[in-house]
């Protein structure tokens, strides 16, 4: 028996769907960045310009004409700059303190900022969501600094993944508001391909992009752009256009929650007692949020 009945009309599903589905990108992006012996920024380059070009070379396929208009071309500059905005300071972040750091400040402080830029939509149960979303990724994630960086090191990251958490939650709050003639899957190829072509040359100039295409390496990339980048955006969007964008980065929350689960079962990453009730509040509060989100859209529909 399902636990969190949705309709596709509330979106839910789709934001469920990119949770899970970029839970996967830690995993693929650290099996390709070592494959290819990459930095990460240039992982993050590879991603959102692969990713984007996939989604490109589907829409031409399919005979989708690219955007027109102002207001369409606007929103996908702004959307693709966020996004290589978000994935170099995320990136940053982790290269100055930790995985586990960047990952908690970054997609913990969403839901906050979601919440300070629309305080009227924090009822009960979404402050209680986010409360124990916050709760239960502190322990599912840890603090652990692996290696102990500089205190100056930890301040200055710490302040990355709050740029890249600022970032993640502009992308979002741009999500709910559609843009008429502008649908999800042709914003995030366009976006993203922007987003690369920004990247790709600050990566260049700095750690290199070159790498031998060996199978292994080209076969990860593919499957880095296409899982957890192109797919897994594309639903996210989508799921925007249904539901605010304070339900979009709690379900967001998915993505650490499906990695360390991936880590445990793939890497044989143990979670220990703290990590397994962490992942067990963040399913409550993903709970409450989608039982919430469902019912907001029967009244709408009613």
């Amino acid at each position: 028996m399902s636990i969190i009945r949705t309709h596709p009309s509330s979106g839910v599903s789709f934001l469920v769907l990119a949770g899970v589905l970029w839970g996967s990108g830690g995993l693929l992006g650290r099996l390709f960045g070592d494959a290819a012996d990459l930095s990460s920024l240039a992982v993050a380059a590879y991603r959102l310009a692969v990713g984007g070009l996939l989604i490109l070379v589907y829409l031409l396929v399919k005979g989708v004409v690219l955007p027109r208009g102002r207001a369409a071309w606007a929103r996908v500059t702004a959307t693709g700059v966020l996004a290589a905005l978000f994935q170099v300071a995320y990136f940053t972040a982790v290269s100055m303190t930790s995985v586990s750091v960047a990952t908690l400040v970054t997609i913990g402080s969403s839901p906050v900022l979601v919440l300070l830029a629309r305080p009227r939509s924090a009822d009960r149960r979404r402050l209680l969501a986010v409360g124990l979303a916050l709760l239960g990724l502190v322990l599912l994630v840890g603090v652990s600094t692996d290696g102990g960086p500089t205190t100056g090191a930890i301040v200055a990251g710490t302040v990355c993944a709050l740029v890249a958490a600022a970032g993640f939650t502009a992308v979002s709050l741009l999500g709910a508001r559609p843009v008429p003639g502008l649908d999800p899957v042709t914003t995030t190829g366009a976006a993203f391909t922007l987003g690369g072509a920004l990247l790709l040359p600050l990566a260049a100039g700095t750690s290199g992009v070159a790498f031998a295409p060996a199978p292994a390496p080209v076969g990860l990339l593919l499957a880095f752009g296409l899982v957890p980048t192109a797919v897994a955006y594309t639903c996210y969007f989508r799921g925007l256009h249904r539901a605010p964008a304070g339900v979009g980065v709690l379900m967001a929350l998915l993505e650490p929650l499906t990695a360390a689960v991936l880590a445990a079962l793939l890497l044989g990453e143990r979670l220990g007692p703290s990590g397994i009730a962490g992942g067990l509040l963040l399913g409550v509060a993903l709970v409450l949020t989608a039982r919430g989100e469902r019912g907001q859209a029967r009244a709408r529909r009613a």
